[in-house]
C-alpha cells in the first residue's frame, strides 16, 4: 500500500521548505489551549488515582464490616492485587483499537466500563462484586496511562512537552491525594459514589477538546488536521511549518505501514525506544515506592509522631502532589536526564537508610536518640520519586517512539509497568515477612543504585527536541 502524500499535499500549500519558508510570519502560538486540553485529557490519570487509593482507606472500613458481609486479610489482598492485573489486559486492548478509534474516542469509550466498575463497587453485596469491579477499573487505569501521555505528546509544542507530559502524574497523585482526604471522614459507600460520578465529569470535558491532529494525518485527513492544529495553537498562529513537519514525520512511517509490527519494532530507533521505556517502567516499580508508602505510617508511629494512619497518609500525599508539581515546573529547563539521576541517587540513599533502620529495629538497638531519620528518609524518598522516576517516565514513553509503533509499543511499556507493579504489591509483604524489612529494602536500594548507571548510559536527553529529531537521535543519525 503506497503512502499517502501528505507531505507533498501541504508543501504545494508553501512555495518550498527551506528558504521561503522564512519569509512567514508565524506569530506567537498560545499555550493556554495545549494546557486546556492537556488537563482535561489528564483528568483520567486522576481518576486513576483514585482508583490506586481507593484500597487504603476501604481496608479498613471494610475489615470493620462496613458493607455488611466479612473481609479478611486474604480478601484484601486480592481486593488490592487484582486491579493491577485488569490494567495488563487494559493495555492490551488499548493497544487493539487506539489507532483505530483515534485518541479521542478511545478514551471517550473508556468512560464506559470506568463507570460499570465503579457502580459495581458502590452496590456491591459481596467481596466478588468488589473483586470484579476492581478488575474493571484496572482496565481503565491502563487504558488512561497509554492514551493520556500519547495524546499529550502529539498536541504540544516541543518548547512546553516537558511540562506538560509530567501533569499526568501531577494528576494521578491528586487523585491519590483526594482519594485520602474524603476517605478519613466519609462512608466508603460515600466515598465510591463519588469516584463513579467522576468519569461522567470527565466524559463532559473530553468531547470538548480535538483530536489529535497527528492522528488525522495518520488517517491523510489533512483539514481536520489543520483544524485540530490550529485550535490548539490560536488563531493568529501560522501552522503550516509545524504542520509539514508533523506530516513528514507521519508521512515517513506511513511509507512502511504495511510492515508488520514485529518487523517494524527492529528497527534501531524503535529497540532503542523499547529498552528506554522498559528500563525507565521497571526502576520505576522497582524503587520500592510502593513499599515506602506501605510503611510510612507505621514509621511516623515508630518515630514517636501521634499521627493517624489518616493524617500520615494526607501528609505523603501532599509531599508527591507539591513536589510533582514542581517537577513540572522545571523539567523543560533542567531536562529529563538530571531529575531522572537525582531521583535515582536520593532513591538509592533513602531506600538504603530505610534498610538500615529496620536492621537496627530487627536486632534491638535504641533508636530513640534518631527517631527523626526514618522520617526524613520517606520524605526524602517521596520527594525525589515525586522529583523524577514519578512523573517522567509516562512523559518519556509519550516522545520516543514514532507514530508508526507508538500505539502498541506504548501499550507493551505500561503493560510492563503494570506487570512490575503487581509483583511488587503481591510479593512485597511475603518478601518482608521471610527475609526482613531490611533485606527487602537493602534490595529496591541496590535496584535503584543501578538505575543511575541505566540513566546515565541509556536514557538520552529530550528536552526542547522535536519529535524528528528525537527519532533521528534514536536512530544514530544525528551526534546531538
Amino acid at each position: 500500500m503506497d503512502s499517502f502524500p501528505i507531505a507533498g499535499d501541504l508543501e504545494n500549500l508553501i512555495p518550498t521548505r527551506r528558504p521561503s519558508i522564512l519569509t512567514f510570519e508565524p506569530g506567537v502560538a498560545k499555550v493556554l489551549p495545549q494546557y486546556l486540553a492537556t488537563i482535561i485529557v489528564t483528568i483520567g490519570g486522576f481518576i486513576c488515582g483514585t482508583i490506586i487509593a481507593w484500597s487504603s482507606p476501604a481496608a479498613v472500613k471494610l475489615e470493620n464490616g462496613e458493607d455488611g458481609f466479612p473481609v479478611d486479610e486474604n480478601d484484601m489482598s486480592w481486593i488490592g492485587g487484582i486491579m493491577p492485573i485488569g490494567a495488563i489486559l487494559g493495555c492490551i486492548l488499548t493497544a487493539l483499537v487506539v489507532d483505530i478509534l483515534g485518541r479521542k474516542n478511545t478514551m471517550i469509550v473508556v468512560v464506559l466500563p470506568c463507570t460499570i466498575g465503579w457502580s459495581l463497587i458502590v452496590w456491591a453485596d459481596s467481596v466478588l462484586m468488589i473483586c470484579l469491579g476492581r478488575f474493571i477499573l484496572g482496565t481503565t487505569c491502563g487504558s488512561f496511562t497509554i492514551i493520556c501521555p500519547m495524546y499529550t505528546a502529539e498536541i504540544c509544542q516541543k518548547e512546553v512537552r516537558g511540562t506538560l507530559g509530567t501533569i499526568f502524574q501531577l494528576q494521578v497523585v491528586s487523585g491519590i491525594l483526594f482519594l485520602y482526604i474524603l476517605g478519613s471522614f466519609l462512608s466508603l459507600f460515600h466515598l465510591s459514589l463519588i469516584c463513579m460520578v467522576l468519569p461522567t465529569v470527565y466524559l463532559v470535558f473530553i468531547c470538548m477538546i480535538p483530536e489529535s491532529p497527528v492522528y488525522h494525518l495518520k488517517l491523510g485527513r489533512i483539514d481536520e488536521a489543520k483544524q485540530s492544529l490550529q485550535s490548539l495553537r490560536g488563531p493568529n498562529y501560522n501552522i503550516l511549518t509545524e504542520l509539514v513537519d508533523l506530516s513528514a514525520l507521519v508521512d515517513s512511517s506511513s511509507e512502511t505501514e504495511v510492515i508488520p509490527f514485529s518487523i517494524a519494532i527492529r528497527s534501531p530507533a524503535a529497540i532503542k525506544g523499547l529498552i528506554i521505556g522498559l528500563g525507565v517502567m521497571f526502576f520505576q516499580q522497582f524503587s520500592g515506592v510502593n513499599a515506602v508508602i506501605f510503611y510510612a505510617a507505621s514509621i511516623f508511629k515508630d518515630a514517636g509522631s501521634s499521627f493517624s494512619y489518616n493524617v500520615s497518609s494526607i501528609i505523603v500525599g501532599s509531599v508527591c502532589v507539591a513536589f510533582t508539581y514542581l517537577s513540572t515546573l522545571i523539567i523543560d529547563k533542567l531536562g529529563r536526564r538530571v531529575l531522572l539521576l537525582f531521583s535515582s541517587v536520593v532513591m538509592t540513599g533513602c531506600t538504603c537508610g530505610l534498610g538500615v533502620y529496620f536492621y537496627a529495629l530487627s536486632h534491638n538497638y535504641d533508636m530513640s536518640h534518631v527517631q527523626i531519620f526514618p522520617i526524613l528518609s520517606v520524605c526524602g524518598f517521596i520527594v525525589a520519586f515525586s522529583l523524577g522516576f514519578g512523573p517522567i517516565p509516562y512523559m518519556l514513553i509519550s516522545e520516543i517512539f514514532s507514530p508508526q509503533i507508538k500505539g502498541t509499543a506504548s501499550s507493551i511499556v505500561c503493560l510492563f509497568n503494570w506487570v512490575c507493579c503487581f509483583i511488587v504489591t503481591k510479593y512485597f509483604c511475603i518478601l518482608s515477612t521471610r527475609f526482613g524489612s531490611d533485606v527487602t529494602f537493602g534490595a529496591f536500594s541496590f535496584l535503584s543504585f543501578l538505575g543511575i548507571f541505566f540513566v546515565y548510559f541509556v536514557i538520552p536527553e529530550t528536552k526542547g527536541k522535536s519529535m524528528e529529531e528525537i527519532q533521528s537521535h534514536l536512530a544514530g543519525s544525528d551526534d546531538s
